[in-house]
């Protein structure tokens, strides 16, 4: 996805990755390995709990191997949409709900360099807490390094401090119903913006659906992904998930038993804020289709609901345009509205 803001250097991804490279090298192959499939089971839902799944400090050693980079690479790509029609504004404080070892707290800190905003991380996992300290401490972005890291409970009884952006990524699915519906109910009153991600999977889906309407019902606007506060019009057996590119180290390919050096990672998402947003524009659903000529692409519109449109070549620069689009983005691209 495409994101407005002004571009930075690969600091805090490289800073990320340097130092998941010394954490994995403290970890024995069995160690990562039992520790992995584990939190496999968790992550593909197998294993519901209403407790944390982080239990000690392998457990959090080898989460943050395997799920860091691609957590903080899917929020950012959520981040960059929703800075697309959020325009100037920007959160001077961020609450992580369930953060653990920090991930989403590092994409809003990429995704605002030049911001300055003070962050509270949530979670009731201590050993997650202390290494996402541990990870901050020597990050190039003060909010990171300045982070409070806070040990609460995540369920119905939580309690947040006023802030201007919420962020709950890949939490819902450890919660039962009710504390799920508590948390996003809590997120809904105490803050001017909410971004909640979760697994690209038709069950993470469903809990960002429901999610949606929560934050409606409380007097938010949906920013992105969707063009529109209506129905969705994605409807089962079909779910609505996008794509970030993860770039995997040799260690991390290790752990996580894969041979190429990048994956795909697929994630559903919802984010709203209280202040009206500048009009929506359709946004491109699915791999665009390249063909001799033209371009298909499939869009999520804010009057048609789902809908095709193709691109030829006698549109010009907006032909091009399209043979440049990506899953994910606005349709037709900022630069084309100028």
């Amino acid at each position: 996805m495409n994101d407005p803001s002004p571009s930075t250097p690969d600091d805090l991804r490289s800073s990320l990755r340097s130092s998941l490279e010394r954490l994995l090298r403290q970890l024995s192959p069995k160690q990562a390995t039992q520790a992995v499939d584990r939190l496999i089971a968790s992550y593909r839902g197998r294993t519901p709990t209403d407790s944390p799944v982080l239990r000690d400090q392998s457990d959090v050693a080898a989460y943050a191997a395997y799920r860091m980079p691609a957590t903080f690479e899917a929020v950012r790509a959520a981040l960059g949409a929703f800075r697309a029609r959020a325009g100037e504004w920007a959160p001077r404080t961020h609450v992580d709900i369930g953060g653990g070892t920090g991930a989403a707290t590092w994409a809003v800190a990429d995704a605002w360099p030049e911001g300055d905003h003070a962050t509270t991380v949530l979670d009731w996992a201590r050993p997650a807490l202390d290494l996402g300290r541990t990870l901050a401490a020597e990050a190039p972005h003060p909010a990171l390094r300045q982070a409070e890291w806070r040990r609460q409970p995540i369920g119905g009884a939580l309690a947040l401090p006023a802030s201007d952006l919420i962020t709950i990524s890949y939490v819902l699915g450890e919660l039962t119903d009710a504390d799920r519906e508590s948390v996003v109910a809590a997120a809904a009153r105490g803050a001017q913006a909410v971004l909640v991600v979760e697994p690209g999977t038709p069950e993470g889906y469903g809990r960002i659906l429901h999610a949606r309407q929560q934050l409606i019902d409380a007097g938010l606007s949906v920013v992105a992904p969707c063009p529109h506060d209506g129905d969705c019009p994605v409807q089962s057996p079909d779910w609505c998930h996008f794509a970030a590119r993860v770039n995997r180290s040799s260690l991390h390919r290790q752990v996580k038993g894969g041979s190429l050096p990048y994956e795909d990672e697929k994630f559903s998402y919802v984010a709203a804020m209280r202040e009206h947003p500048a009009p929506a524009e359709n946004r491109i659903v699915r791999h665009p289709q390249i063909r001799k000529g033209q371009v298909l692409l499939d869009l999520c519109t804010r009057d048609e609901g789902l809908r095709r449109v193709t691109v030829s070549k006698r549109h010009g620069d907006l032909y091009r345009a399209a043979r440049d689009a990506e899953w994910g983005e606005v349709w037709p691209p900022l630069s084309a509205q100028d």
